[in-house]
């Protein structure tokens, strides 16, 4: 029932039809009223400078637009970096540094998923996971850190910083709850607007593929993995962070009769000690050398 709902929501603030374009308008009023309060907040909002360069990677949708790996491509061009993020589905509270560039320092339950995708694929970067960005960024400093990676910190105002906006494609252009819009690109906001095709391309390789593998993923929206799949004999949806437990995955694998799971990274770090039969969607990104031209102006003007 839940990843039902999930699923008709995405629907629903992605590719809506007849019925759900009518029940958005319904909820227009409610929406121009979150749109309004939004903005507000935004005009309010005093810059403060952290005394570090800080590049934010975001999106204005709530849902998965390709953040982790846009930041992970990014991150690796430099040297002395963290990568700063609040960690949803964390099995923890408050500040954790999960790699101190040289090892990891807790495990996938305390990190969250993204950020120990970060901390594996950026094994020379610091990755940080707290509620209080600011205070994450202020540790990121104290550890010698040059330059810091923010993902999802467009609504992170008052933090100065480098915005860098992936656009996602959709026909329902409301904010919520009518839509899928947390803000909107406020007028006086300087962002850099990136779209995928253009800015960035994803390369997606398959480690380890067999005959039969059963795709098995926990990310938002994950009809967007269609165009990259090799043949899978089924398909198994659970909530955006899902923790998998070793039972359902084999009971998944006995039932479907396939040979390995299929997985995103995202997935992978969170089932890697299972002892499993595992095939990875690996996902890189090539990235548009006019965009990291940006960065480095931005880091120049800095200095």
């Amino acid at each position: 029932m839940k990843i039902a709902l999930i699923h008709w929501v995405e629907r629903f603030f992605y590719a809506p039809g007849p019925f759900e374009k009518l029940i958005a308008l319904l909820l227009w009023p409610p929406s121009l009223l979150y749109c309004a309060v939004m903005q507000q907040r935004y005009v309010k909002t005093k810059v403060v400078d952290l005394g570090i360069p800080v590049i934010s990677v975001g999106n204005l949708t709530v849902g998965g637009s390709g953040k982790t790996p846009l930041v992970t491509a990014l991150a690796s061009r430099y040297t002395h970096t963290a990568v700063v993020l609040r960690g949803y589905g964390r099995q923890s509270r408050g500040l954790v540094v999960v790699s101190d560039g040289r090892e990891l320092l807790c495990d996938v339950y305390q990190s969250g998923d993204e950020a120990m995708i970060y901390a594996e694929k950026l094994p020379k970067s610091v990755v940080i996971v707290s509620e209080s960005r600011d205070l994450a960024i202020e540790k990121a400093k104290m550890m010698g850190c040059r330059l810091v990676f923010l993902d999802d910190g467009y609504s992170k105002h008052h933090i100065k910083k480098m915005d860098i906006v992936i656009n996602v494609k959709t026909s329902n252009n409301f904010c919520l709850p009518a839509g899928p819009y947390r803000e909107r690109l406020w007028k006086s906001k300087s962002a850099v607007i990136v779209n995928e095709g253009d800015d960035f391309k994803r390369q997606v390789a398959v480690k380890d593929p067999t005959a039969k593998m059963a795709l098995v993923t926990a990310i938002a929206r994950p009809e967007r993995l269609d165009k990259y799949l090799p043949t899978v004999i089924e398909k198994h949806y659970f909530p955006d962070h899902h923790f998998f437990t070793k039972t359902e995955l084999e009971a998944i694998l006995q039932q479907s009769g396939a040979d390995s799971l299929l997985v995103t990274y995202k997935d992978y770090v969170k089932i890697e000690d299972f002892g499993l039969p595992v095939s990875l969607m690996d996902l890189k990104l090539e990235i548009n050398e006019i965009l990291i031209e940006k960065i480095n102006y931005y880091l120049q003007e800095e200095v």
